[in-house]
């Protein structure tokens, strides 16, 4: 031949990255724990057997019928048999597969051998070997037996079930009417007496005995009890199982379920793949059709070939020892957990596996730790587990458990002495966790949790010693440390003025945490990369494993919340020439800096700041928008508002209301500030005088956020838009423009007291800001205009004659953010709004151009029924949609706070630092009250107002009106902020209407026949926020 094209070489000559990829994979097996029940390890021969040539050929079909009834000798008699194949050919679509057919008939009778038990020899079994996993044999069962819609019964996912035993997600629970049992939550055990009368109630065709996280022995004969008091077929998943099965140390359904699955890659210690096994002949052919062609082409002959070497070695004294040593680890480890104060479900294991209740074995402060929390922070150890759903659960994201099992470890000879070695690793390191939670949007938490440093790296260490893994020696006296966000994290991580750190510029720096007290020097390397350099080699390996975890987000280093930026990557390095050896100095700890880990350790003070103090100014005179004459000439009724004169009403609040939810509105909001912050340090400076995350945003996005002053009361709330990489524009009300502006200033100048506790500190790096609004930006002046309601983006396109911001605009997510031109007008156009509406646009265009912008608006807007809408609707709008008011539902005479307010979750606890924090949290970890909406029951009544008491059924006082106006049904909906035990839905409460406490209560001069007593009106509590559109 002139030429061959078989890429002759080996890995490591192909694909070196590969090799190092497949090399890292194996380190981490190694290095690791590894408690997964699904995971075993593949004995070597059983890779190279999946490594055969069979890898290349294709093999559609099956081998002759006969062969089921051949034992292993027969098969392998080559001669005979490659001359039955030359005569009468075979099944498969496919010549070539001579061998093929031997190897599969091999895997079957081996599986036929193994599996054979109660009474029924391998000749009265039909296996299947081709389901290349346990899904595709279950579905091929569901296939062979049902119909579509057919009822099937199995556990409950949530209670240690399987994905394909009927789950909604899944394809069984989308094709069959699938019905789900559970486990009873005291025992955690299966209660037959309940299967069996939910059996006859739903009368299924098929029942399914089988789990994913069931940690006790299965009752088979029971189970076909049930099948057959209701005419139904079992289905018995022994995937989990299977190597217990197999060798004798749980019970077999083989005889008793009419059909048998599994995988063999779990306790069976083989390849991935799975079996399909039934002892009725009846069923043999409809599976065998259900597979090949129902569910799969080609089967895996490689995998076939490593099946079958399992089989073989599954036979072995040495497997059922290995077996036997599954279920005492088993056992032993639930045991041990116990007494070391953990729960684990149902009290202990006879499988090889056991379930931790995570959320009832570590509480803190009435918070459980969540099973996602907790084996992320196992897996930072170096154990390796998934999370779990337990009974009680409601879906995998809110999993209470951590799933442990004893496979893997039994495999590399785990005995007692090394099980409980590694429950004190377990226990120690849980131990050391404290869970807590974040606000979410929409009521909800977020379950998080931080671990102790030292109980971590007292957990490594008995990870280390159970790996055999010694722990490396130091190399280096140096760090680097890469990645987008190293600035900000060693920033946060060190004591020096890092964010002034330029390009090929070192300073003297200083690290507290992980047990170090470290002087250092940092150089800067490149715009995401820092050399570190320490002492010696071993201080910098401890602050190499410290700055890891600090980027891991889990350690605690004295803030419970709180994280660093991150991730970055911190890797041993030779110490570069550039960067001086580190010695102890003042100057590498900036006293001012608002925030570093071990501050508090530094002993660092400087100069107190005074407090910010502001007056409103005494009977200004009232503004006028660009918009004024505009609102006159069209009949508006024009009262002053946060010292502007604006539109209350054009024509009725009810009609104004009514074009905003069905048609759109027109809304003259030019009086909001708009101002901005730029330059290089404008993310820093705004993460620190704003509650939101601001590296959170990309170009072309926004969010909420609030201002809040040192002692955490609420200065003003905002929205931030991020218009280019260093460019943020933030809107805020008009009545607190100039307090925000001259607050702002004097943060960034670093004239006034930021924090409380440590009155010193200030911005070390100001931002450039601007207000917007000022002439003297001349055509970057912006103002906003904001369009409302549901035909909002038809009229904007309407206007659009530019097809690539028509485009963006019909793709503009909610708080998204694009600008151009629109009706010759240049406009930045963002997608958010103060009405509750979905399809809602706020429009920044030159104060100048208001007005000609406005009447372009209305008059493209006009087919759409667009309609101007004057402040009151804007009130009520946003009332109904349950948004705050400053001075209302923020700040105000109630004081309320953003979390009391329904909006803690705008307050990102994870940042370190950011002015008015950690009294925002001290209000929160004690907050028994919180804002939500109410609707009074009847209409005819006097609309309630801020401060009106508001009542429970038995005439107590129990919080106060803080917003109420009409809404599109034409009640009066409202605000009131009121005790946590008073949100649920449904809630009857009263009001008493006495104008803010204008008006006093109006009681008789006596007790007459014949008085009246004032009696409050019956209003009802609604859900914090409207449902989406």
């Amino acid at each position: 031949m002139s030429e061959e094209f078989i890429f002759d070489g080996t890995l490591a000559e192909l694909d070196p990255q590969l090799e190092d990829l497949l090399n890292r994979e194996e380190q981490r097996q190694q290095e690791t724990i590894i408690l997964i029940p699904s995971e075993s390890i593949s004995p070597p021969a059983v890779r190279e057997a999946m490594g055969s040539a069979f890898t290349n050929i294709y093999a559609e079909g099956y081998p002759r019928e006969e062969s089921r009834a051949q034992n292993e000798a027969e098969i392998l008699d080559y001669e005979r048999e490659l001359a039955h194949y030359r005569r009468y050919g075979d099944p498969r679509y496919y010549k070539g597969v001579e061998y093929a057919n031997l190897l599969e008939a091999l895997a079957r009778r081996r599986a036929a051998e193994l599996f054979a038990a109660n009474g029924l020899g391998a000749d009265r079994l039909f296996v299947n070997v081709q389901p290349l996993s346990g899904a595709p044999a279950n579905n091929a069962v569901y296939h062979a037996l049902l119909q579509p819609g057919d009822t099937i019964l199995g556990m409950d996912l949530n209670a240690g079930g399987h994905l394909t035993h009927g789950s909604p997600v899944n394809r069984s629970g989308k094709l069959y009417n699938a019905v789900a049992y559970g486990v009873d939550r005291e025992s955690g055990r299966i209660d037959y007496d309940a299967v069996q009368r939910q059996a006859e109630e739903v009368r299924p065709k098929l029942i399914i005995a089988g789990y994913s996280a069931y940690p006790f022995q299965v009752d088979w004969q029971r189970f076909r009890e049930i099948a057959n008091s209701v005419g139904a077929y079992l289905l018995a998943d022994i995937s989990h199982i299977s190597g217990l099965v197999a060798s004798g140390v749980h019970p077999s359904p083989i005889g008793i379920a009419d059909v048998v699955t599994t995988t063999t890659h779990k306790s069976l210690c083989g390849p991935r793949g799975a079996l399909i096994i039934t002892h009725r002949a009846d069923l043999g052919r409809k599976l065998d059709r259900a597979v090949f062609p129902g569910e799969q082409g080609g089967p895996h002959m490689n995998n076939i070939a490593a099946m079958a070497l399992a089989f073989k070695l599954a036979c072995t004294p040495q497997f059922r020892a290995l077996q036997e040593r599954v279920v005492a680890n088993a056992r032993r480890l639930a045991e041990k957990l116990q007494e070391r104060g953990l729960v684990v479900v149902g009290g202990g294991s006879e499988t090889h596996l056991l379930l931790l209740d995570a959320r009832r074995s570590i509480v803190n402060d009435g918070v459980g730790l969540s099973g996602d929390m907790a084996a992320r922070i196992l897996d930072l150890a170096g154990i390796v587990t998934n999370r779990n759903t337990i009974a009680g659960d409601t879906g995998a994201f809110a999993a209470s458990g951590v799933r442990l099992g004893t496979v893997w470890i039994s495999q590399l000879g785990y005995g007692p002495a090394e099980v409980d070695r590694l429950a004190e690793a377990m226990a120690t390191l849980l131990h050391g966790v404290r869970p807590c939670t974040y606000a979410a949007l929409g009521g909800k938490e977020l379950l998080r949790a931080k671990v102790s440093y030292d109980a971590l790296q007292q957990a490594r260490a008995i990870v280390r010693e159970l790996a055999g893994i010694a722990e490396p020696e130091p190399q280096h006296d140096s760090l680097m440390v890469r990645g987008e966000t190293a600035r900000d994290f060693l920033d946060l991580a060190l004591s020096s003025d890092v964010l002034g750190l330029a390009v090929g510029e070192s300073q003297p720096a200083h690290l507290f945490g992980g047990g170090l007290d470290a002087p250092a020097n940092l150089l800067r390397t490149a715009e995401d990369a820092y050399a570190l350099r320490f002492a010696d080699a071993a201080t910098a390996a401890a602050a190499g494993a410290w700055l890891r975890a600090l980027s891991d987000g889990f350690v605690d280093f004295g803030d419970l919340y709180a994280k660093l930026p991150g991730p970055v990557a911190v890797t041993s390095a030779p110490a570069a020439e550039e960067i001086a050896e580190p010695a102890r100095t003042d100057a590498a700890i900036v006293a001012t800096k608002p925030f570093f880990v071990g501050h508090e350790r530094s002993g660092a003070e400087a100069e107190p700041l005074p407090p910010f103090t502001w007056a409103e100014p005494e009977d200004p005179p009232l503004k006028r928008t660009k918009l004024y004459e505009a609102h006159v000439a069209m009949g508006a009724k024009m009262v002053p508002f946060a010292g502007w004169e604006m539109p209350v009403w054009y024509t009725s609040v009810s009609e104004e209301h009514a074009a905003v939810r069905q048609t759109a509105g027109l809304f003259d909001v030019s009086h909001m500030g708009v101002l901005e912050a730029s330059g290089p340090y404008a993310a820093s400076f705004l993460n620190l005088v704003t509650t939101n995350d601001v590296d959170a945003l990309e170009v072309g996005q926004s969010h909420y956020s609030q201002f809040l002053f040192p002692d955490g009361s609420v200065i003003d709330d905002l929205l931030v838009y991020k218009r280019a990489p260093q460019t943020y524009m933030l809107v805020v009300n008009a009545s607190n423009n100039d307090k925000d502006w001259a607050w702002l200033n004097a943060v960034n100048e670093g004239r006034v007291l930021i924090d409380e506790k440590r009155p010193w500190v200030k911005v070390e790096h100001p931002a450039v800001l601007r207000d917007l609004r000022d002439p003297q930006w001349g055509d970057e002046q912006r103002v906003d205009l904001a369009l409302q309601g549901p035909r909002s983006r038809d009229i904007l396109l309407a206007l659009c004659d530019d097809g690539e911001l028509a485009a963006r605009i019909k793709k503009l997510p909610w708080a998204g953010l694009t600008e151009g031109k629109l009706g010759g007008f240049d406009v930045v156009i963002s997608r958010t709004g103060y009405t509750g509406e979905r399809v809602a646009y706020e429009l920044f265009v030159h104060p100048d151009a208001t007005p000609a912008f406005w009447q372009k608006l209305l008059e493209a807007g006009e087919p759409f029924g667009l309609k101007p809408i004057g402040l009151a609707a804007r009130d009520s709008t946003r009332t109904e949609a349950g948004l705050p008011l400053y001075g209302h539902e923020m700040a105000g005479q109630l004081g309320l706070n953003p979390a009391e307010a329904g909006f803690g979750s705008f307050a990102k606890l994870w940042k370190p630092f950011f002015v008015g924090r950690e009294a925002f949290i001290g209000v929160e970890e004690k907050r028994n009250r919180m804002v939500t909406r109410f609707r009074m029951n009847e209409k005819a009544v006097r609309r309630p107002e801020l401060g009106d008491p508001v009542l429970d059924r038995r005439g107590k006082i129990i919080g106060t009106v803080t917003s109420c106006a009409i809404d599109q049904d034409g009640y009066l909906l409202g605000q009131a902020v009121l005790p946590l035990e008073f949100l649920e839905p449904g809630t009857p409460i009263a009001i008493y209407q006495l104008g803010g406490g204008a008006r006093s209560l109006k009681l008789p001069t006596s007790l007459a026949v014949g008085q009246r007593m004032p009696v409050p009106d019956g209003a009802t509590v609604l859900t914090r926020f409207p449902s989406k559109k």
